[in-house]
């Protein structure tokens, strides 16, 4: 008998690769893309499983930078309920083909940060859900004038830099992602001292200009917070944080995009994709109502209405936040941009990956990447089946 050569090959497929879709078999092994060449005429084995695609598409699984929460939890208010709230959500974001997720949390009190924070780990995914990237720490240091959903009286200024971070999260321990205002007092300070740190830094909530902006990504920011909103409207003499998508600076710029069809027009999506092609990432920045009907919902301390599928402030016509998943969000990128599925695709899963510093390991199908995916009918951008580690976590059951 033959020893077992622990490979599973995927054949009759397409796979997204390198910004093109060919038509290949995809080999898996230890929870690993393998180099066919490799298996084939080094190692001379065959495959102990096989798996007909019936011709669907494979595409590294979609990763989610910025998401508060969905199917009734908030990942910023119930301290009671945490590791079990995180476990619903990451199970249920394999239904639409996220294989990795940031947790955000808004703007909150001391206490809450103190007791949330130690419990959202950073953990591996598998049939109980998506990993856990990392926390999303979506402010409080942001500005009044742009503070959106985010409720006033936690919102505070990072006046000693990392001191005053620190201070007021208690542990950084569980954190990938700060979004704050440049333009405050110590921000600088604070964004030199996260980037050394590893903790990316996104821009948002903000009233900065361009060259408040521009100085933030000189000391390290790499990203901006949902591009359009909660920021000053471009301006021609001074486009604000907008004007870092044709900005000079060294640096790639990211930007987190909500394509969900209300958050952001059409036309505001060409213009940035055209303008920062590399830089687009899509974020689904779901609300605890994300997989549920219209209702009132929280994020965070903020009581949230959800009518027609659109979140808002309650009593208030001021968006807080989307109920739309992320697949949905490709497909509408899509439509809107009229691009190539490959680029729809990789603004969910290959940019994300690049944003966070993660691309030598997720968000491509390239050799000896761990094998992450999805497998999706081209014409619907329907998610089919949901892969971890080369595991199948997720299969649709309806046609």
């Amino acid at each position: 008998m033959k020893p077992k050569s622990g490979l599973t090959r995927f054949y009759n497929c397409f796979i997204l690769r390198d910004s093109k879709i060919i038509k290949e078999d995809l080999w898996i092994r230890d929870g690993k893309i393998e180099n066919p060449e490799q298996v084939f005429y080094v190692e001379q084995l065959q495959a102990d499983v096989t798996v007909n695609c019936e011709g669907l598409l494979i595409a590294p699984g979609f990763i989610d930078i910025q998401i508060n929460g969905g199917w009734g939890v908030d990942f910023s208010y119930d301290s009671e309920n945490v590791k079990e709230g995180v476990r619903k959500v990451s199970k249920e974001l394999l239904t639409h083909g996220v294989t990795s997720f940031c947790p955000t949390m808004v703007t909150s009190d001391l206490e809450k940060y103190r007791k949330i924070l130690p419990l959202i780990k950073k953990s591996d995914g598998g049939e109980h859900g998506a990993t856990v990237l990392g926390v999303h720490l979506e402010g409080p240091f942001i500005n009044m004038a742009k503070k959106g959903a985010h409720m006033e009286e936690y919102i505070k200024t990072p006046d000693e830099g990392l001191k005053t971070v620190e201070e007021v999260y208690g542990s950084l321990d569980n954190v990938v992602i700060v979004t704050l205002a440049p333009e405050l007092p110590g921000a600088h300070e604070a964004i030199k001292d996260l980037t050394e740190m590893g903790i990316k830094v996104a821009l948002g909530h903000s009233t900065a200009s361009l060259a408040e902006g521009e100085k933030a990504v000189e000391c390290g920011a790499n990203l901006i917070t949902h591009l359009f909103n909660a920021m000053l409207p471009f301006h021609h003499r001074d486009p604000g944080l907008v004007g870092l998508l044709a900005s000079t600076t060294k640096h790639q710029v990211f930007y987190g995009i909500i394509s969900d069809g209300i958050h952001t027009h059409p036309a505001a999506l060409r213009i940035a994709s055209r303008t920062n092609p590399e830089g687009l990432v899509l974020v689904s920045d779901a609300v605890a109502a994300q997989g549920l009907a219209d209702g009132n919902y929280r994020i965070g301390p903020q009581l949230v209405t959800v009518e027609g599928g659109r979140a808002y402030v309650a009593g208030t016509k001021v968006l807080c936040g989307s109920t739309t998943g992320l697949d949905d969000c490709v497909a509408t990128l899509k439509r809107s941009l009229d691009c190539s599925l490959e680029y729809a695709l990789e603004a969910a899963s290959l940019h994300p990956a690049r944003a966070l510093g993660i691309d030598d390991r997720k968000g491509k199908l390239n050799f000896g990447f761990d094998a992450d995916f999805v497998m999706l009918d081209p014409e619907k951008i329907k998610i089919k089946s949901t892969w971890i580690a080369g595991e199948c976590v997720y299969k649709c059951d309806k046609n």
